[in-house]
Parts: C-alpha cells; structure tokens; sequence
C-alpha cells in the first residue's frame, strides 16, 4: 500500500515591519504614522524598528551610543530621553519637523 502524500504546512513568521523600510521614503512614511498616533510607545517603538532595519549597531555608532542602550528606549516599553530620539533619527536619517496639528 502506497502512503498518501501529506500537504506541507506552510512555516509562518511573525510580522515585522523592518523587513520592509527599504528606502527613505517608506522610512519617512513608516514613521509618520507613528508620530500621528501620538502614542509615545508607538513612536518609540517605530523608530526603534527603523534602528533596526538600517542595522541596530550602524545607526548606534552614527548616534554615538552603544547597541545595547539603544534596545530598551526604542522598544513599547521603552521611554526615551528626547536626545536619545533625536539622535538615533539623524543617525538614520531623518529629522524632526514640527507641523500644525
């Protein structure tokens, strides 16, 4: 008797947007959104996810801190210090604008 040929399940990954902020212009939308939810975990957490897309310990060295600092402030749970942000988003990048709300 032949066995009957069992259908591969397909291995899933969980999302992760860094995968996807590829170029600067999705960057910049990327954490646009985040900044329009004005939710300070949110906005920590994308700009942590950018770090990490552009390569935690390259955007580290740029914003002359250690990659190890960086993933507790730049995570949901993180808090921080507006220098911190500041830092990390010229090392990737980008700057912070002000806009009427």
């Amino acid at each position: 008797m032949k066995k009957s040929a069992k259908a591969k399940t397909p291995v899933l990954r969980p999302f992760d947007a860094a995968e996807f902020l590829t170029d600067a212009e999705t960057i910049v939308a990327y954490l646009d959104e985040a900044f329009a939810s004005n939710d300070p975990a949110e906005i920590a957490e994308s700009i942590g996810t950018v770090a990490r897309a552009l390569g935690m310990s390259k955007v580290a060295r740029s914003a002359n801190v250690s990659r190890e600092s960086l993933y507790r402030p730049l995570s949901r749970n993180g808090n921080p210090e507006l220098s911190t942000m500041i830092s990390v988003l010229r090392a990737c990048g980008v700057t912070l604008a002000a806009k009427a709300a």
